[in-house]
């Protein structure tokens, strides 16, 4: 950071800034754990037996440090080669009709308020609305530190079971929805890719309000023809600011097939992308006959609906991330 010419490249100075920001959040974070043990050691040693409150006092602190070095260290745990980039979330309806369109919406509620709990911004490339009601598909970019290392756990089939609001006669339905997660790769994780294997078709954005709306083909759509990878994006007015986003998509995908497949070059990827997820839910999340929300991967289980809907999902995610790391 202290050469002449580290601005030249703004792009990979702002990585390289926010790579800084990262360590000495660390280090600081580190160092606070540091003293507040300190604190706790000193405060034990004065405090006498009958002085109750301060004794609860210090029971507090050392629970709330547990809780905060446990979250350190899930943080540490995330120290993959795309761990700590920006996340590109996709959730597709499955099987289910017009209730599994409505449970895709009710995921998005919940990783929206998980992301937004933990400062995450977020931003809409792509939007599906169902036919009736809920969502069909949506893509969101999450920025923010390791959003991706936490976000990765959630990838997979979630299930939904619970009485209908759809159904007259008020049955009990079984819904499914898919979500999908990517990194956002940093400048000096670029990939080319062969402007031959692409094939880009433009079309108008849908979506409510706005003269810009419907009225010019910005969006985008780019096909990969070697792997028949699909992506597109619509959530920007000029068709370039939309390829380049779609491009980015685009490109973590080829670079999760890669790593999926083995190979060592985007070029060596042939043939049609399957489907990871279509197989077994990893998650199910029961309202009715009773509540409980179970994480089929590790066990982890909570009966608390209610809180998890709302974006407290930190449990499923921690749990998977240490038990991934044993």
């Amino acid at each position: 950071m202290q050469q002449p010419d580290f601005w030249n490249n703004v792009n990979l100075a702002g990585e390289v800034t926010q790579e800084f920001k990262r360590l000495n959040n660390k280090l600081n974070c580190f160092n606070d754990f540091k003293f507040r043990i300190e604190d706790i050691e000193v405060l034990s040693e004065i405090v006498s037996e009958d002085e109750e409150s301060s004794i609860n006092d210090i029971v507090k602190e050392i629970s709330s440090l547990k809780e905060d070095m446990e979250s350190f260290m899930i943080q540490i745990l995330l120290c993959g080669q795309y761990d700590k980039n920006n996340a590109i979330l996709s959730l597709h309806t499955g099987v289910g009709g017009t209730d599994a369109q409505d449970w895709t919406e009710m995921l998005l509620r919940m990783y929206t308020r998980w992301c937004e709990s933990k400062g995450f911004k977020l931003e809409t490339l792509d939007y599906l609305p169902g036919d009736e009601a809920g969502v069909k598909s949506v893509t969101l970019k999450v920025s923010g530190d390791f959003a991706y290392g936490y976000l990765k756990a959630e990838k997979g089939i979630h299930r939904l079971v619970r009485i209908s609001p759809f159904n007259a006669n008020g049955k009990r339905q079984t819904s499914f929805a898919s979500m999908e997660v990517l990194p956002e790769l940093t400048e000096d994780q670029d990939i080319d890719i062969n402007p031959v294997d692409l094939r880009i078709d433009t079309f108008r954005a849908g979506g409510a309000g706005g003269q810009h709306v419907n009225k010019t083909e910005s969006a985008i759509r780019i096909t990969h023809i070697p792997t028949g990878i699909v992506v597109s994006c619509q959530n920007q007015r000029s068709q370039h600011s939309n390829k380049e986003t779609a491009m980015k998509m685009l490109k973590s995908k080829l670079i999760e097939l890669k790593e999926r497949a083995h190979k060592e070059k985007v070029e060596d990827l042939t043939g049609e992308l399957k489907d990871m997820g279509w197989g077994s839910q990893i998650r199910s999340y029961v309202f009715h006959p009773y509540s409980m929300v179970k994480d089929h991967r590790t066990g982890t289980e909570t009966s608390n609906v209610t809180a998890i809907m709302d974006g407290e999902i930190d449990i499923f995610i921690n749990s998977y991330l240490s038990s991934e790391n044993n």
